[in-house]
C-alpha cells in the first residue's frame, strides 16, 4: 500500500492534468435528477398527453428524421450533473425541419406539454440543453449553405448555428481573415455561445462574441423563421443574443471578421499580491495594447514553473529554477500579442516596453511564440489526452461570476483568503473587461460598473469522492461564494446563470426582467423553447402575464 505522501502525489498529478486541460477553457426542466445516471422517464410509461403528442410528430414531413430510441446521450452534457431524458431527438437537415417541428407543437396549444431544446456540442453545464420528455434538436446535423466568407471593407462569414468555431477559424483563415472575439475553447457551436455571450481574453478589446454579429436567422417559439439584425426585427436580434435560447433557435449567423495574424507572442508572469496583479490588468486593458489578456489564481501549486517549461521559455532561467510556489496564493497574468513574421522585431520592442511598466515577479516571466491556430486551439490536445484516460466525462460544477471593479479586492480577500484556503479543484480564471465594449441592448446581464471582472471557478469533481475534491464539497463551496456575494452586496452577476426559481431569475435580470418577459411573450408565448434553463414553465407564461396585468390572481409559475 502506498504511503500518504505518494497518494497525495498521485492525486496532485491527476488534478494537474485536469488543470492543464481547462487552463483556458472558457468561455453553458421541471424535474431535474442531480448526479443521477439518467431520468427515470421511460418511453413506455410516458403520460398519455405527451405520448400522443410524440406520436403526432411522426406525421411531419421532414428532410431529416426523429430518433425515439437510444437517445440517452441527449440527457448528458459537459457539466455531467443533470441527466434528463427527452422523448425524441430531431436530426434536422434543413431549417424547415426545425420550423415545422416547433410550429406543429405550437399549434397543439395547451393540449401538449412538449418542449424543445437546441443541443449543440453538449457543453452546457446545468442541463440547459436538455428537455424533460420533450424534443432535443441535434443542431450539428443541420445542413445548409456551407460556410460563406465575404471579403471587403467589412468582411464577414455566414455560418450555421450548429457550426463549430474551430471550423470557422480554419475556413476564414483561407482568406487571411478570422473572427475578432473567441471563447477559450473552440469546439463549441455558434448558436450555443451566442445564446450566452462568448467570452475570452479578447473581450476587453472587441467585447464578447455577441457584440460582433451583423445578422441572425432565428426560428422562434412559434416556428417562424425570421432574419434579424440591428436594422431589421431589432427586438428579436438583441433579445436572442445572450438570451439563453428563450426567444428563438439560432440557425445562421453573420459574424464580423478582421485580418488574421500568423503568429502569437504568448506571455505568463506571476504576482504574489492581488492589488499589483489587478492594477496591472486594469492598466493593460486601458492601454488596449495587447490582443489577449486573462489571469489565473493559483493556490498552493507545487512546481508550477517547471510545468510551464515544455511550452514556454523563462526570461531568467536560473532565477526561475529557484522560485518556490508551494504554500502560496499566486496570480498569473496571461497576455498575448498577435503579429506577422515581418513584424517580429517591432513586436518584440513594443512587448519589452509594455512589460517594463508591470510589477510581476521578475523571475517568473515566461515567453513563447506559437502559431495563431495553435494559440486559439490550445485546449483541444489536452482534451484528447483526458478522453483517453476517461477523465473528460466527469462532473464539472463550474461557477462563473461577473464582479464589479470596486468590489473585486473585497471579493478576492474573502474567497481566495478564507473560502479557498488549501487548494482548488481546477483553474480559477480572473480578468477585467470594459463595459463600453458590451452592448447593453442584448439580453446579457452585467454589473453596473464601467469595468468588471470575470471570475470563473472551473472545477472538476473526482468520481465517487466524498472528500474536498468531491462533487458535493465543491457545490457547497460554490454556495458559500454565492452567499458571500449576496451578503456583502457586491453587485455580482452570474455568467452562464443557473437558478431554481423565477424569483431568482427576476433578481438576476433586475431592470431587464420586464423586457425579458415581454420578449418571451412575443416570440415564445407557449414557453416551448429552452426548458432546461427553468425560467418559464410550459403553458404557464400566459397566466403569469395575465397576473401581472391584474386579470387573474395567484402565484407566478
Amino acid at each position: 500500500m502506498g504511503s500518504p505522501s505518494s497518494a497525495s502525489i498521485r492525486q496532485n498529478n491527476l488534478l494537474f492534468l485536469i488543470f492543464i486541460m481547462i487552463f483556458f477553457f472558457y468561455y453553458i426542466p421541471d424535474k431535474i435528477s442531480l448526479c443521477s445516471n439518467q431520468s427515470s422517464v421511460n418511453p413506455s410509461v410516458i403520460p398519455y398527453k405527451i405520448s400522443s403528442s410524440i406520436s403526432s410528430l411522426e406525421t411531419l414531413r421532414l428532410d431529416g428524421y426523429f430518433s425515439f430510441d437510444d437517445i440517452d446521450y441527449a440527457a448528458k452534457d459537459f457539466g455531467n450533473m443533470y441527466h434528463v431524458l427527452p422523448s425524441a431527438v430531431l436530426h434536422p437537415k434543413s431549417v424547415s425541419d426545425i420550423s415545422n417541428t416547433i410550429k406543429h407543437i405550437f399549434k397543439m396549444g395547451s393540449t401538449s406539454q412538449l418542449t424543445v431544446a437546441a443541443r449543440g456540442h453538449s457543453h452546457s453545464l446545468q442541463g440547459q440543453a436538455q428537455a424533460h420528455q420533450g424534443i432535443v434538436i441535434n443542431m450539428e446535423s443541420l445542413q445548409g449553405p456551407k460556410l460563406q466568407v465575404h471579403t471587403g471593407e467589412l468582411p464577414y462569414v455566414d455560418a450555421s448555428g450548429g457550426e463549430l468555431w474551430i471550423n470557422i477559424l480554419h475556413e476564414t483563415l483561407k482568406y487571411g481573415l478570422a473572427p475578432k472575439s473567441w471563447t477559450d475553447y473552440l469546439h463549441l457551436t455558434v448558436g450555443g455561445t451566442l445564446s450566452n455571450a462568448g467570452i475570452s481574453g479578447q473581450a476587453f478589446k472587441h467585447g464578447p462574441q455577441i457584440n460582433n454579429i451583423y445578422q441572425l436567422e432565428v426560428v422562434t417559439g412559434k416556428g417562424e423563421v425570421v432574419t434579424c439584425s440591428e436594422k431589421q426585427n431589432v427586438e428579436l436580434f438583441y433579445g436572442v443574443l445572450g438570451g439563453l435560447g428563450q426567444f428563438g433557435i439560432i440557425t445562421r449567423a453573420r459574424i464580423s471578421l478582421e485580418p488574421a495574424p500568423k503568429k502569437v507572442k504568448w506571455i505568463r508572469a506571476l504576482y504574489d499580491e492581488f492589488s499589483k496583479f489587478s492594477n496591472d490588468q486594469e492598466h493593460l486593458i486601458s492601454k488596449n495594447s495587447f490582443d489577449y489578456i486573462e489571469g489565473l489564481v493559483i493556490i498552493n501549486r507545487t512546481g508550477l514553473l517547471n510545468n510551464w517549461r515544455s511550452s514556454f521559455n523563462p526570461k531568467e532561467p536560473l532565477q526561475a529554477s529557484q522560485f518556490i510556489s508551494e504554500g502560496k496564493i499566486l496570480y498569473c497574468l496571461e497576455i498575448a500579442k498577435y503579429f506577422n513574421p515581418n513584424e517580429s522585431d517591432v513586436m518584440s520592442q513594443e512587448t519589452e516596453s509594455l512589460l517594463s511598466e508591470l510589477s510581476y515577479i521578475p523571475s517568473t516571466l515566461f515567453l513563447s511564440e506559437v502559431s495563431y491556430v495553435e494559440f486559439l486551439d490550445r485546449v483541444h490536445q489536452s482534451e484528447i489526452k483526458l478522453r483517453a484516460k476517461g477523465l473528460w466525462e466527469i462532473p464539472h460544477p463550474w461557477l462563473n461570476l461577473l464582479i464589479p471593479k470596486n468590489k473585486i479586492f473585497e471579493f478576492a480577500q474573502e474567497v481566495f483568503g478564507n473560502i479557498l484556503t488549501d487548494n482548488s479543484n481546477g483553474p480559477i480564471l480572473i480578468y477585467p473587461v470594459n463595459k463600453s465594449k458590451w452592448d447593453n441592448r442584448t439580453s446579457l446581464v452585467t454589473p453596473e460598473e464601467d469595468t468588471f471582472y470575470l471570475v470563473a471557478f472551473l472545477s472538476s469533481a473526482m468520481p465517487s469522492s466524498t472528500g474536498r475534491d468531491g462533487l458535493f464539497h465543491i457545490l457547497a463551496q460554490n454556495k458559500r461564494i454565492l452567499g458571500f456575494c449576496s451578503s456583502a452586496s457586491l453587485g455580482a452577476k452570474q455568467y452562464l446563470p443557473h437558478y431554481s426559481t423565477q424569483e431568482e431569475w427576476q433578481a438576476h435580470f433586475g431592470p431587464k426582467w420586464e423586457v425579458f418577459v415581454a420578449r418571451k411573450s412575443t416570440y415564445d408565448p407557449m414557453a416551448i423553447l429552452a426548458p432546461g434553463q427553468r425560467i418559464f414553465r410550459r403553458n404557464n407564461l400566459h397566466m403569469m402575464l395575465a397576473s401581472r396585468s391584474g386579470l387573474i390572481s395567484g402565484k407566478e409559475s
